[in-house]
C-alpha cells in the first residue's frame, strides 16, 4: 500500500512538473515573440542583435547550477563506482560547438524571417517545427510515424504553405514589403523552425547516448554552453557586419525612448532563456516530440495576442491556417494518449506475468 501510494506521488510530481514548464514555454515564448515583433515596430532594425537576444541571457543560468552544487556531488558519489566511461572533453566540446552553431543560425534565420513578416504569419509558420522534429526523431531516435503523426505533418505542412497565398497585409517594419520580402521571410523561418527542430531531435539523442543522465546538471550545462558558442557566432557577425555601429544610433532614434529600448531587449533575452529551460526539461522528462506539442499550442495564442497589442489584420487565410494547424496538434496529441495508453497497458501485462512467473517458480519449488 505504501509503494502505490509513493508510486502515485511520484507520477503526480512528474505532472505537475511537466505543467509548470509547459506554461512557461507558452508564457515565455509568447512574450519573447511580441517583444522582438516591437523591437522592429519602434524603430530596431538589426537583425543580429535580435538573434542576440535569443541566447545572450545564459548567465543568469549559473546561480542554478551553483544552486545544484550539492546534488551533483550526490549523483557523483552514487555513481562513482559506475563501469560506464564519461565521454572525453573534446566529445563534450564537438557536442557544444555542433548544438550551439545550429542554435546560432536558427535564430539568425528567425529574426529575419520576423523582420518580414507580421508576427502572426510568423508563429504560423513556426508551427511546422513539429512536422519537422517528427521527421528528425524518426532517423535520430527511432520515434515511429504513424498515420496520426503523418496526418499532423502534412496539416501542419499546408498550414505554413497556405500562407504564401494570403493577401499581403506587410510587415513588422516600416520598410517595403513586397511578395519578394514576404517570400524571403517565409523561407527563414521555415528554415529557422527545421533547423531548431533538428536541435531539438539532436539534442535528445545526445542526452540519450553521450549525457548519460539526465539530472538537472546536464541540462544547465547544455543550455549554457550551446548558449555561449551561438551567442560567440552572433557576436563575430554583429561585428563583422558593421551593424555595432548603429547601435547608439538606433538606441537615440528607438520610437519608445532609450530606456524602453534597453528593457525591450533585456525581457525578451530573459523570456527567451527561461523558455530554453523549460523545452529542455521537458525533453529529458518526455521527448523532443512532446516538447514541440507544447511550443505548437502558442500557434492560436500569439496571433490573438498579436491582435490585441499590435492591431494585425486576420485574414481569412490566417483563421484557415490557424485551423489547420490546431487539427494538426491535435493529431499528434492523440497518438500521444495511444502511445500512453499502450505504454501502460504492456507495463501492466509484465507486472502480470512476472507475478505468474513467481508464483509457478513457487508452486515447482514446492512440489520438488
Amino acid at each position: 500500500m505504501a509503494n502505490n501510494s509513493t508510486s502515485w506521488r511520484e507520477k503526480y510530481k512528474r505532472w505537475i512538473e511537466i505543467g509548470l514548464n509547459a506554461v512557461l514555454i507558452l508564457v515565455c515564448l509568447s512574450a519573447a515573440t511580441l517583444l522582438g515583433e516591437l523591437y522592429y515596430r519602434e524603430g530596431g532594425k538589426s537583425t543580429w542583435m535580435n538573434s542576440l537576444v535569443q541566447m545572450v541571457g545564459f548567465p543568469i543560468l549559473f546561480p542554478i547550477l551553483l544552486l545544484n552544487k550539492r546534488e551533483e556531488k550526490h549523483m557523483h558519489k552514487n555513481t562513482i563506482n559506475s563501469n560506464n566511461k564519461n565521454p572525453s572533453v573534446w566529445m563534450f566540446l564537438s557536442v557544444y560547438v555542433f548544438l550551439g552553431i545550429l542554435l546560432g543560425g536558427s535564430c539568425m534565420l528567425n529574426a529575419v524571417g520576423l523582420l518580414h513578416l507580421p508576427v502572426s504569419t510568423f508563429s504560423l509558420i513556426s508551427a511546422s517545427q513539429l512536422g519537422f522534429n517528427a521527421l528528425f526523431s524518426f532517423f535520430l531516435n527511432s520515434q515511429k510515424i504513424t498515420t496520426y503523426i503523418a496526418n499532423s505533418i502534412i496539416l501542419l505542412t499546408l498550414s505554413s504553405i497556405l500562407l504564401v497565398f494570403q493577401p499581403d497585409d506587410s510587415s513588422s517594419t516600416d520598410s517595403s514589403k513586397g511578395k519578394g520580402y514576404v517570400l524571403i521571410g517565409f523561407i527563414c523561418t521555415l528554415f529557422g523552425s527545421a533547423g531548431y527542430a533538428l536541435l531539438l531531435s539532436a539534442t535528445e539523442r545526445i542526452f540519450r547516448n553521450i549525457m548519460k543522465k539526465r539530472t538537472l546538471k546536464e541540462v544547465m550545462s547544455v543550455v549554457i554552453w550551446q548558449s555561449f558558442f551561438a551567442t560567440s557566432a552572433i557576436l563575430i557577425g554583429l561585428f563583422a557586419s558593421g551593424e555595432w555601429r548603429w547601435i547608439k544610433t538606433e538606441m537615440n532614434e528607438y520610437k519608445l525612448g532609450e530606456v524602453s529600448y534597453v528593457m525591450t531587449l533585456v525581457w525578451n533575452a530573459l523570456a527567451w532563456q527561461i523558455y530554453t529551460i523549460g523545452l529542455l526539461s521537458l525533453i529529458i522528462k518526455v521527448s523532443a516530440l512532446f516538447a514541440n506539442v507544447i511550443t505548437a499550442l502558442s500557434v492560436p495564442l500569439i496571433p490573438l495576442l498579436a491582435l490585441i497589442f499590435f492591431n494585425e489584420k486576420m485574414s481569412g487565410v490566417k483563421v484557415i491556417s490557424i485551423i489547420l494547424a490546431i487539427w494538426g496538434f491535435l493529431s499528434y496529441g492523440y497518438q500521444q494518449y495511444l502511445d500512453e495508453v499502450n505504454l501502460k497497458t504492456e507495463l501492466s501485462k509484465a507486472k502480470e506475468e512476472a507475478q505468474v512467473s513467481l508464483v509457478e517458480t513457487g508452486l515447482n519449488h514446492r512440489a520438488s
